[in-house]
């Protein structure tokens, strides 16, 4: 019995550590994602470059918003990484460990196979991105949108469901899956071996949790931002065919791009290469504070 409790440790601690690390962090995803969407020549409502970089972006937020606009979407994100979190660090470690029981996981020298790790990470990513997905678009039209738009995160929900129906609330749940596999296929691999390679000189202590956090949280980093973008102008762009008494609803708008290729070839297109990598700085500001406080959360809470 003591056994199968401890097997849902991973899954617990994976989302408190998930949820603690959103909350530190979330106001840089919010100017990380006004960036990602401004300048699209095809999309007259996010043509102009209001933001110029992360700091303009966080400083016009807060002066023309208010401080509370930063936060945005951000009970749709804790819904999110009470979710995904949860379900992508339980599963990874998990599938670690039936891999290590059949004699996948480890060489003869006693290392860990590069590939089954990545396999297990890629799996345990796709898995709860695609079970998360429409709190990743709430939280997406939320931060976008700013305060007043919707009345909070039921509001918005009810405006998908209503204008979009179920469809809307999985838009872009290609290239999340994408999005979440790389990352996952990065960072989590990263992190064991950094930190297998650092254990004799810091030990098991914050000190090489923190270090293995920090660079696995660049290679994410720059893996992930261009489908990040494509993933947000995706969630971000309506798609409304319906009618009301024979008049198009105020929601009705054109449908911009057909899915993942299509937006990225149309992003490379009108704005150029560089386009996908908007937003890499606030990114990557984000996924290293992110990755510093789950991490050691994670492992503090796996001390009890």
């Amino acid at each position: 019995m003591a056994e199968e409790v401890k097997d849902w440790r991973p899954f617990v601690y994976g989302g408190v550590a998930s949820i603690t690390a959103e909350f530190g962090t979330f106001p840089i995803d919010t100017t990380k994602t006004r960036l990602q969407v401004q300048g699209q020549k095809i999309d007259q409502t996010f043509t102009q470059l209001r933001y110029r970089g992360m700091t303009d972006a966080f400083v016009k937020i807060s002066k023309e918003e208010g401080l509370r606009a930063l936060y945005s979407g951000i009970w749709p994100a804790v819904l999110r990484q009470a979710t995904y979190g949860t379900i992508k660090f339980g599963t990874y470690y998990t599938l670690k460990k039936l891999a290590n029981e059949r004699g996948l996981l480890t060489n003869e020298d006693g290392s860990e196979r590069v590939w089954s790790n990545i396999m297990c990470a890629a799996a345990a990513g796709a898995i709860s991105s695609a079970i998360a997905n429409p709190t990743d678009v709430l939280k997406v039209r939320m931060q976008v949108h700013g305060r007043g738009h919707h009345q909070g995160l039921i509001g918005c929900f009810n405006e998908i469901y209503k204008y979009e129906g179920v469809r809307g609330l999985w838009r872009g749940v290609g290239p999340t899956a994408q999005r979440a596999v790389v990352i996952a296929s990065v960072e989590l691999p990263v992190y064991d071996f950094c930190k297998l390679q650092l254990m004799n000189a810091f030990g098991d202590h914050v000190a090489n949790h923190f270090i293995s956090s920090f660079i696995a949280s660049l290679g994410s980093a720059i893996a992930s931002t261009p489908i990040d973008v494509i993933r947000t102008r995706l969630m971000n762009q309506r798609h409304v065919s319906m009618t009301m008494n024979g008049l198009a609803t105020a929601a009705a708008t054109p449908k911009l791009y057909s899915g993942s290729l299509d937006c990225a070839v149309q992003t490379i297109r009108n704005e150029g290469p560089l386009a996908l990598y908007k937003g890499f700085i606030p990114t990557w500001v984000r996924m290293g504070p992110w990755n510093i406080i789950f991490f050691i959360t994670y492992e503090q809470l796996k001390k009890y």
